[in-house]
């Protein structure tokens, strides 16, 4: 019998209540493998608790553990449940081999056994697992790059995200920081309404990026002190458009676009740009939008200060369910509630750096 295994003996457990049983299968196996014997199931348990085996040779009728609770305690357990079985038994109820190969069994020899039978059948099986071993080791080589190259596609996703809203809030100085404070408000909201970190994420990612589409409007409608004429207006709420087109091309992460777009829809339809209503609107732009509301309420501007509290508080009560989605503005009231020393205004904001 040729049987060869990582270039070392394979180690054969044989558990059998029955001596004569455990020498025969010791001489039919001859020098090619390394045979350890133990006379009962629970023997036969104790000694995989603590050595590597690489294929187990287990009687059915056993006195006390038989070979079937011994296969189950095996499958159960994370260390063993790879480690093939083949069951040996002098029954002849053929139900039998149908309910060990249920449970896991990777073979079934009847007693009295051939040797050659034997043989072959602990051939077959110790190469079909060093099949296996070889298949589970590339497939963790294989899971280990992919989680490398995600990993790399993520730190660049994450870098590029960065540079985008930092060239996006340079277009306007008083504006410092925006994209950061809505995505943070943004991913607290979605938190308090019970998302989860997933969803989070995704709901920050959108928040930094929601304003990306200003990159096309010029810097001088965006700064400019007056106030805008009827084409200017029409001109900046045109970042929504330009901002979803961007973001739309980025396979990585298809729902970005949908704050972009949707961030100045309203709840009763009165937004732009596309005067969608209540739940019509992405669930993530109807977050971003309070967001984004609450920060430019809390953001100094040329024309003004930073707003009281109290002041912010009531127009984002008063945008409730008109404007804003009810849930998301219940949320947004309660994170003023609990703000009592205004540390969430823009120029008190700390960024927890979830990017």
């Amino acid at each position: 019998m040729r049987i060869g295994f990582d270039k070392q003996k394979p180690v054969v457990l044989a558990i059998d209540d029955i001596d004569v049983n455990l020498h025969m299968i010791e001489n039919v196996l001859g020098k090619r493998v390394q045979v350890i014997k133990r006379d009962s199931g629970r023997g036969g348990l104790d000694y995989l608790d603590g050595n590597h085996v690489d294929i187990v040779l287990l009687d059915y009728n056993m006195p006390g553990m038989g070979g079937v609770e011994v296969l189950d305690v095996m499958k159960r357990q994370e260390k063993t449940r790879n480690i093939p079985v083949i069951i040996l038994t002098a029954e002849t109820d053929i139900d039998i081999e149908t309910e060990v190969f249920r449970r896991g069994a990777a073979d079934f020899i009847r007693k009295p056994f051939s040797p050659m039978a034997v043989q072959e059948r602990v051939r077959r099986v110790l190469e079909n697992e060093r099949f296996n071993k070889m298949m589970r080791r590339e497939v963790e080589r294989q899971t280990r790059l992919a989680e490398e190259r995600l990993a790399t596609i993520e730190r660049l996703f994450n870098a590029t995200v960065m540079a985008l809203v930092k060239t996006i809030d340079a277009k306007d100085p008083y504006t410092q920081g925006h994209s950061l404070r809505v995505a943070e408000y943004s991913r607290r909201i979605a938190e308090l309404a019970g998302m989860d970190m997933e969803q989070q994420q995704e709901i920050y990612c959108m928040g930094m990026l929601h304003d990306i589409g200003k990159i096309g409007i010029p810097d001088a409608i965006i700064n400019k002190p007056a106030k805008l004429t009827d084409t200017e207006i029409v001109l900046i709420k045109s970042h929504t458009v330009i901002g979803a087109n961007i973001l739309s091309k980025i396979d990585h992460s298809p729902k970005l676009s949908f704050g972009a777009r949707s961030h100045h829809e309203q709840w009763d339809g009165s937004g732009y740009p596309d005067k969608l209503k209540g739940e019509e609107i992405a669930c993530e732009a109807r977050i971003i939008a309070v967001a984004d509301s609450y920060d430019a309420m809390t953001s100094r501007r040329s024309y003004r200060d930073i707003l009281e509290q109290s002041i912010v508080r009531s127009e984002i009560e008063r945008g409730r369910g008109t404007q804003f989605d009810p849930q998301f503005a219940d949320i947004m009231l309660q994170m003023i509630d609990d703000d009592v020393y205004y540390h969430m205004r823009a120029d008190r904001f700390r960024a927890k750096g979830n990017l």
